[in-house]
């Protein structure tokens, strides 16, 4: 299992502490560090298409119109942490950190 986030989000660190405490095996990736390839930004917005871009960030209104206007995939290949975090590659992915996530990852 891949969590793709950064160290100091908060909900990347409230996922991550809950799937260790349920035994599970996480390899974090810290997507400022190391930062996703085309082909898994590809995957990532092919998976969740607009919604894999969180539009309520201070990095998404400090976008100008023509980055603002771009896909999904050249914001996130700009500027990583616009991704909404954290996203998780396990038996299929998931996209933020719920109840429902959480249920499904860590049961």
């Amino acid at each position: 299992m891949i969590l793709y986030g950064i160290p100091t989000c908060d909900t990347c660190k409230k996922a991550l502490k809950a799937l260790e405490r349920a035994g599970r095996d996480v390899a974090f990736r810290d997507i400022r560090a190391e930062p996703l390839t085309p082909a898994e930004i590809a995957e990532i917005v092919g998976e969740f298409g607009d919604a894999a871009v969180n539009r309520q960030s201070t990095t998404y209104r400090g976008f100008n119109d023509f980055l603002k206007a771009s896909d999904p995939e050249a914001q996130i290949a700009a500027q990583p942490t616009v991704m909404k975090r954290p996203v998780i590659k396990a038996d299929r992915w998931y996209l933020g950190w719920d109840a429902k996530t959480e249920a499904a990852l860590t049961a």
